[in-house]
């Protein structure tokens, strides 16, 4: 998928129909967002104040991930640490 608006290296806040995602891409492959280091985000809080600041009311790491592209509603430049803690 070379014409991805997803560029490998780069971490995301990703929205999809049922849930949230945040996560670095390291590969896109076979319809898939490949992700390091990725968290599920239960509960963002504030939009905003989520993807300004970085702060997420309750995040669950759950290391790799992958994510259908085609489920994908939305998603955000994330410019923060991805969180390593569960809160």
């Amino acid at each position: 998928m070379p014409n991805s608006v997803f560029k490998i290296g780069r971490s995301y806040f990703i929205r999809t129909v049922t849930y949230h995602l945040v996560g670095k891409v390291t590969g896109i492959t076979d319809g898939f967002l490949i992700l390091s280091g990725a968290s599920w985000v239960a509960e963002s809080g504030r939009f905003m104040q989520a993807i300004k600041d970085g702060i997420l009311n309750e995040v669950e790491p759950v290391g790799d991930a992958l994510v259908n592209i085609a489920a994908i509603t939305d998603a955000f430049p994330w410019k923060h640490q991805l969180p390593t803690d569960q809160r």
